[in-house]
């Protein structure tokens, strides 16, 4: 029988229990989603009224309702935007520091990526709604949304990059430092470059986090005029709410998708771009053979 590395391959009898059950599993989920369908249809949910609005171009409805989403989706892909590349940028300072530090003068370093580890997301906006007027900080609600996810995104980010560079050979630093370049030279030029590369599935999933946090802006901040708000505002108007919410869900579904899509296609150009081409392998067997 073969085995892989954590357990032995499951023989003729439990892989029939596993097929009985995965069948059972399906019957029973088939039969809640039918229950759940059948209930909205007696309740009406499918009426083409209140679907129409937002499905329909020829209600009067449609373009304002639209109007509002794509006015919302534009803040909140803004959001996004910002504290992406804010957390990256932030995330790399924080690793690095933490990396290239002494044991005592990293503690304060650790000390802040613990806490703002340890806080959700809402309390770190939270935190930012209040923190930043009192500080003098005259600013929109943007930013305090903004604020919010990159403090705590940022910390996360830090903390997989620090986890690339820790699982690299460390014989690869020894030579960096040994061919004379200094130690921030090596983790700039050698170590950080195959950090990304190795981590960036983790770091597109933390990215794809962001988006979604960015729904919470308008459950803690009432003045933000993100995509929820205005599904609130919509919903209100129409009396639609399992129709917005699920549209708006969708939304959020496909922006995800993409950006998933973006980080497989992103990991495979790397990949191909990692490979020794023919030309560079022959250079490194005819430098080994003149040495």
């Amino acid at each position: 029988m073969s085995s892989s590395v954590l357990f032995d391959a499951p023989g003729p009898r439990a892989r029939r229990r596993v097929l009985i059950a995965s069948i059972v599993a399906a019957v029973l989920i088939l039969a809640g989603l039918t229950l759940v369908v059948l209930r909205l249809v007696d309740a009406g949910q499918f009426s083409g009224e209140l679907w129409a609005p937002l499905v329909n171009p020829g209600t009067e409805e449609f373009p304002l309702v639209w109007g509002l989403i794509g006015s919302g989706l534009s803040l909140t892909l803004r959001a996004a935007g910002v504290a992406m590349v804010a957390s990256l940028l932030i995330g790399v300072v924080i690793a690095v520091l933490r990396l290239q530090l002494g044991r005592i003068a990293r503690i304060p370093v650790v000390g802040v990526v613990e806490l703002l580890r340890g806080l959700p997301v809402v309390v770190t906006i939270v935190f930012a709604s209040v923190l930043l007027p009192i500080i003098g900080l005259d600013v929109d609600q943007f930013w305090f949304l903004v604020v919010g996810l990159t403090a705590y995104n940022s910390v996360v980010i830090s903390e997989i990059l620090r986890a690339g560079v820790i699982t690299l050979p460390q014989g690869q630093k020894e030579a960096a430092l040994a061919v004379g370049l200094t130690r921030g030279q090596t983790m700039r030029l050698v170590q950080l470059p195959q950090a990304f590369r190795s981590m960036l599935p983790a770091l597109i999933s933390q990215l794809v986090v962001i988006l979604k946090d960015t729904a919470i802006g308008s459950i803690v901040l009432t003045g933000l005029e993100d995509t929820l708000y205005q599904g609130d505002l919509i919903r209100r108007n129409l009396d639609n709410p399992l129709q917005t919410y699920a549209v708006i869900a969708l939304i959020f579904i496909v922006l995800c998708l993409l950006l998933s899509r973006l980080a497989v296609w992103v990991e495979k150009r790397l990949s191909r771009g990692s490979k020794s081409s023919p030309v560079d392998e022959d250079d490194e067997v005819t430098a080994a053979n003149a040495t």
